[in-house]
């Protein structure tokens, strides 16, 4: 953390001072959250005492860190009992379950149970895959359950009886072939296989669906890089989370708007302009040849620090942009344009689209907003300060500053309302990081308490994700201990892709423009999966040797599996119309009858589940952990039925159409996930 002399600078000892106070700040927001779980950590305390000292200079942090020890002493003792959790609200209509199945069984069984026990309480189904082909498809395992709860109304039946009397109940249709009543009260279920047959040829025809849903205006707010600072791996998660979030909203049929709340304003622009003013005098008839906005930032910045003359200056440039003064604006313009095609060119790489709104953009509307709080009554003074403390926060939010300045406070509760009121949206979806989780939850808490939204009519939720850290288990950085550039991090991935492909003699079988396809597609595909294929909740570690390995769950090896499947269609020299003219022969019903083809299809037909699944809980891990297990159920499918007989000369004896369709409509599927992961399909590798 030195200049290109190697001096300390006083920036550089400033983000130190930064870092540790906001590591602190993590450890006791962390501390609160504890107490009030009842799980104190006295340990985290004994930290206070010698960081209060070493803020006494610094007012503002010395002042939100008192504000949160406050907080802290002013928190009871831990109560013996856990907060009652609040009910789930269900975010997710569905008007039509598509090609699921165990959506479907549940609904079936759901109805059953009120149809043979209509006086009981409801009690949830419970469906679940079959372990053994012997006991059918799938297996309702609720009369167990059921039977207690009948006995709190006076029925005493056990669960076999109760199991009986559900399968007397059900309404077959066309998914059921048979249902049987096992052990302590266990309904096996026996599936239509044409049921299958039928939902897997239809995505040779139709293409693979999602499960109808009721369709959202979606706001989804990620990535969100600052103006005039280079993108690093801080912005890798919340860049490739938000994305797939985006593509799986889109993909069920969403309004999404994809928004990139960028840092663009404030006090450091009027120290670049100031900068720009001196550094290329003719930026009103010429635009600047800057080519590295960061280094650009950061003389600017020691300017700021070492000239008072021109740390006023700067102050005074804030104050015309501030009132938008024509050149200045102009000044600013410009410095956001370089920086955005910075942006962009990472964005473009990554496949990722996104609209930019910047701070710059709700400066009107968060003095709206602080005359609407003033005239509500809900704003305190304190030490100059405007505070609001909503319903249920330990930390106030800082709507006005004591010198009259608006904060991330301000901005983020304009920026809700403009979300809610003025997009309309019904789900507002912020993707960062989970550092941010008490900010966040006081400004939704402050929203609730002003009247913008209500839980059960609005989706308003914190996307929250943890650390990329290094091989070494620690915050991913440099050697040298700096954060890594975002730019810098995507062509070591692509060099180490082609190093890989060249290894395994691709660039022997694939021509120049196909090897420059496959090369980014592996390095852009392997990042995003690693990170998506975690649980984002945690912390992950990132290892290009990790992920560029063609074994196990990772982005190589479905995209080579992709890929041999995709091949097996184009060797036998049969187009999809013509796989799709064999299929009409049987009503578009591909056949099964090896055991192994029945667990492809059932295993194809599980994404419509995936998708509701993911809808619910947001966690991309699950939908990695779908096509992974539909790879490896394909796999054990190829090994078993052979899908081209070929001669000792190599010349085709015969093709089996419904094998070869249940590639296909594999391959489709495999292909579907990747468009929501954001990975980029390769039809040779």
């Amino acid at each position: 953390m030195s200049n290109s002399d190697g001096h300390f600078t006083a920036e550089d000892a400033a983000r130190v001072r930064l870092n540790e106070y906001n590591e602190l700040y993590e450890k006791l927001a962390h501390q609160l959250q504890s107490l009030q779980a009842g799980t104190p950590d006295e340990e985290l305390l004994d930290h206070l005492p010698a960081f209060k000292a070493s803020l006494a200079t610094n007012n503002k942090l010395k002042y939100r860190l008192e504000v949160l020890k406050k907080s802290v002493d002013a928190m009871p003792p831990p109560a013996k009992k856990t907060k009652k959790a609040a009910p789930k609200i269900n975010y997710v209509t569905v008007e039509d379950y598509g090609d699921s199945i165990v959506s479907r069984l549940r609904e079936i069984f759901a109805k059953a149970q009120a149809t043979a026990y209509p006086t009981a309480p409801v009690f949830p189904v419970v469906v679940t895959e079959t372990s053994n082909p012997k006991f059918g498809d799938y297996q309702c395992n609720s009369a167990l359950g059921l039977s207690k709860l009948l006995k709190t109304v006076n029925i005493n039946e056990a669960p076999p009886v109760v199991a009986k009397k559900i399968v007397a109940a059900v309404e077959k249709g066309d998914l059921i072939k048979e249902l049987e009543v096992a052990g302590p009260g266990f309904i096996n279920v026996h599936l239509q296989h044409d049921f299958i047959g039928a939902h897997v040829g239809s995505i040779l025809t139709a293409g693979v669906s999602s499960p109808k849903i009721t369709k959202r205006k979606a706001v989804v707010d990620f990535s969100a890089p600052n103006i005039a600072k280079e993108m690093h791996v801080g912005h890798l998660r919340s860049t490739i989370i938000g994305d797939s979030i985006c593509r799986l909203l889109e993909f069920v049929g969403f309004d999404v708007a994809r928004i990139n709340h960028v840092g663009d304003w404030g006090t450091q622009f009027g120290m670049l302009v100031a900068h720009l003013q001196d550094t290329f005098p003719n930026y009103l008839v010429e635009t600047p040849p800057i080519a590295d906005l960061q280094s650009f930032y950061k003389e600017s910045k020691q300017r700021f620090d070492a000239d008072k003359t021109f740390k006023a200056r700067a102050y005074e440039c804030v104050v015309k942009l501030q009132n938008f003064d024509e050149d200045i604006v102009k000044g600013w313009k410009l410095i956001c344009d370089v920086s955005r095609a910075d942006f962009n060119r990472i964005y473009q790489r990554l496949d990722v689209t996104i609209i930019e709104r910047g701070e710059s953009f709700y400066q009107q509307r968060m003095i709206d907003v602080v005359a609407e709080l003033d005239a509500a009554g809900v704003l305190k003074t304190e030490e100059g300060r405007r505070l609001m403390f909503p319903t249920d926060c330990t930390i106030p939010l800082t709507v006005v500053k004591s010198d009259g300045g608006f904060t991330y406070d301000t901005s983020d509760m304009a920026t809700i309302k403009h979300r809610i009121f003025e997009e309309k949206a019904d789900w507002l979806l912020y993707v960062v990081d989970a550092g941010q989780s008490l900010h966040l939850e006081t400004i939704y808490a402050a929203a609730r308490d002003l009247g913008y939204y209500t839980p059960e009519e609005k989706r308003v939720q914190h996307i929250g994700f943890g650390l990329v850290l290094g091989e070494d288990k620690k915050k991913f950085r440099t050697r040298a201990g700096d954060t890594v550039r975002l730019t810098e991090l995507l062509d070591e991935g692509v060099k180490r892709s082609e190093e890989k492909l060249r290894e395994k003699g691709r660039h022997e079988v694939l021509n120049e423009a196909e090897l420059a396809a496959a090369k980014e597609a592996v390095a852009y595909g392997c990042i995003k999966y690693a990170d998506l294929s975690h649980n984002r909740i945690n912390d992950y570690v990132f290892s290009f040797d990790r992920m560029l390995d063609d074994r196990g769950n990772t982005a190589v090896y479905l995209l080579y599996c992709y890929a041999r499947i995709r091949s097996i269609a184009r060797n036998a020299g049969l187009t999809r119309k013509d796989l799709n003219e064999k299929l009409a022969a049987q009503n578009g019903v591909i056949q099964l009858k090896h055991e192994a083809e029945v667990r492809l299809g059932k295993q194809i037909l599980k994404f419509a589940d995936t998708l509701l699944l993911v809808l619910d809980t947001l966690l991309l891990n699950t939908l990695c952990e779908y096509v992974y297990t539909l790879s490896t159920v394909y796999t054990d499918f190829y090994g078993f039925c052979q899908v081209i007989t070929k001669d000792k000369e190599g010349k085709i004896e015969s093709i089996d159409y419904n094998r070869l369709a249940l590639c296909e409509a594999t391959a489709d599927t495999m292909a579907a996930c990747f468009k929501i992961l954001g990975i980029r399909t390769l039809e040779k590798i």
